[in-house]
């Protein structure tokens, strides 16, 4: 008898498993199980589905060779035979037994096994709102969902969209209903900002900036209490508002569907999740897991981590299944890598914020730039902001994140750091990492390096510096002369704001300083600015070193003062 490898779901992590191992072992016999009809698709496209970006929905399931990874493909092109519409029902792991059940006739069956693989994904998070199970109501959890909402857009049913949540896929879904649609679209969010645990306020703030700026509408901090409507959705609440709607996509978050695993006996985190090594063996050595079912190691602390992503599930299929072949290839962990496009700007990042981090026990500081993502004079450059978050102590890169327009350009920096995010990185390793350089795509010093640089002075006490959510609180006690605003651009720069403030705002050009220092006050802050940060920082070392106590920087200068909102 050839060996039997069953694979309990077909989505990201089940295909590519069972594909890897049947190259591999040609011989052997592969049953892939999954309880849809659509299966081997790519869930991370459906908002670029609804946007019309892909205008097919069998786009996301079609191979780079435009062939539809349906059961005949499987079978006729991979050698592995799927059964669809087939819900594994309980695994006896002492008989190595899967039992199954069709869930077309209702049939049952058992299917014997020599090794298993688990891929059984997540499921969005539900929040038992009253009127969450009205017609128009999405959690847009797989393609059944993403073709109802497509249909009903295109039949001009959709005039307002309400979306719950503010992570990825929540503003993902936002800028697919406002950007090519039109769509009256806005975004409740139960935190105070927008990607929540992924960013900084500040740059959630310049990210949410932007996408206001395209239409949408944002109510952050704010919880919705129920969804009403009669015989279709109508409205959402929330104790402070009444919102239109009609078509709500709800976007809490995922759960680890882990019931198989705990019902026969494999280790499962308390939180939800099956436990594997770094093999992806769960702990029976016969049984492997990966995807959005499984935990896996944090590289940035070590601690346990569910990352539900596509890219995570893929290459962990690879590996279960060479080692289902008698390999042993390993999967470390992830530091958390990710990027989302949000309009004509990207977001990404990769390892912790500065919140996650002192959460995680750090001690941690972060520091923010903004840079040309290319060399200064070359024409379709454009301004990259990111924030570099390092542990004082020992003095490693803990995560970066950052906002631009050129998303390719920043998710190449992200991608930079995160390849060596698991060699626990220090700053010096990055101010020194060798990125490809050429006008058209870098500057001579990389953002990237500078960024670190700027780190590595500030945990050296050289840059004493604060972001513009700071310099806003600052900014409003401006009245009270608690604080010295100095500009040290030249004075055509800093006219407008001498006009506009001439009592509060003052202007002493970086190069005029050792000469004219005299002119300012010794006994309070003085808080310097200029356009990106970086004449305001040299301003700052020539005042320290003329004797001056407080002087704070205001990293990114005006160039993140606007993109951040601060109205001055």
């Amino acid at each position: 008898m050839p060996e039997h490898v069953v694979v309990i779901g077909a989505v990201a992590l089940g295909p590519k498993a069972a594909c890897r191992f049947k190259r591999l072992k040609q011989d052997a016999k592969v049953t892939l199980i999954d309880k849809d009809d659509i299966f081997s698709y790519g869930g991370c496209g459906i908002p670029y589905y609804v946007s019309g970006d892909v205008s097919e929905a069998n786009q996301l399931r079609t191979t780079a060779f435009h062939m539809v990874r349906d059961e005949p493909f499987f079978h006729d092109i991979k050698g592995v035979d799927v059964l669809s519409l087939t819900e594994a029902t309980k695994i006896d792991r002492a008989n190595k037994k899967v039992y199954i059940k069709d869930l077309r006739t209702g049939k049952e069956d058992v299917l014997d096994y020599d090794q298993l693989v688990i891929g059984t994904g997540a499921t969005p998070r539900k929040l038992s709102l009253p009127g969450e199970d009205l017609p128009g109501v999405y959690y847009v959890g797989n393609m059944h969902d993403a073709e109802k909402i497509k249909a009903s857009i295109t039949k001009g049913e959709i005039g307002k969209a309400v979306v719950v949540g503010a992570g990825f896929i929540g503003l993902e879904m936002a800028e697919a209903f406002a950007d090519m649609w039109g769509i009256d679209t806005t975004v409740v969010e139960i935190a105070p900002q927008i990607l929540p645990r992924m960013v900084s306020p500040v740059l959630a703030r310049i990210a949410q900036n932007h996408m206001e700026e395209q239409g949408v509408t944002f109510h952050l901090g704010q919880t919705v209490t129920k969804i009403e409507g009669e015989g279709k959705v109508q409205k959402v609440v929330t104790p402070e508002q009444t919102i239109e709607a009609d078509i709500v996509i709800i976007s809490a978050g995922v759960i680890p569907n882990d019931k198989l695993a705990r019902d026969c006996g494999l280790d499962c985190s308390e939180r939800g999740g099956i436990l594997v090594d770094e093999s992806m063996r769960t702990s029976d050595p016969l049984i492997f897991s990966g995807g959005d079912c499984a935990i896996i190691k944090n590289l940035v602390d070590d601690s346990p981590f569910f990352l539900p992503m596509g890219s995570m599930a893929n290459r962990q299929g690879r590996v279960i299944g060479s080692n289902l072949a008698g390999a042993s290839e390993t999967f470390p962990g992830a530091a958390g890598s990710f990027c989302v496009k949000l309009f004509e700007k990207a977001a990404a990042g990769v390892g912790m914020s500065l919140a996650g981090a002192k959460q995680a026990g750090f001690d941690a500081i972060s520091v923010m730039l903004i840079m040309a993502d290319r060399a200064h004079f070359y024409p379709t450059k454009d301004m990259m902001t990111l924030e570099m978050v390092v542990d004082r102590k020992t003095r490693r890169v803990l995560g970066m994140q950052g906002v631009s327009a050129n998303g390719d350009a920043l998710v190449g920096r992200v991608d930079s750091v995160a390849a060596i995010m698991k060699y626990k990185p220090t700053v010096a390793d990055v101010s020194n990492l060798e990125v490809a350089y050429s006008p058209p795509y870098a500057a001579a010093m990389d953002v990237l390096n500078a960024m670190a640089n700027m780190a590595d002075n500030a945990l050296n006490g050289l840059n004493h510096g604060h972001g513009p959510d700071t310099f806003e609180e600052y900014w409003k006690e401006r009245e009270s002369g608690k604080y010295y605003f100095l500009d040290v651009r030249e004075h055509a720069d800093a006219e407008p704001f001498l006009n506009k403030y001439p009592e509060y705002w003052h202007n002493i050009p970086q190069g005029e300083i050792p000469k004219r220092f005299k002119e300012l006050p010794t006994d309070k802050p003085l808080v310097l600015i200029c356009n990106t940060g970086g004449r305001s920082f040299e301003a700052q070392i020539m005042l320290d070193g003329l004797g001056f106590k407080d002087v704070r920087n205001t990293q990114g200068g005006m160039a993140v003062l606007k993109a951040y909102g601060c109205d001055i």
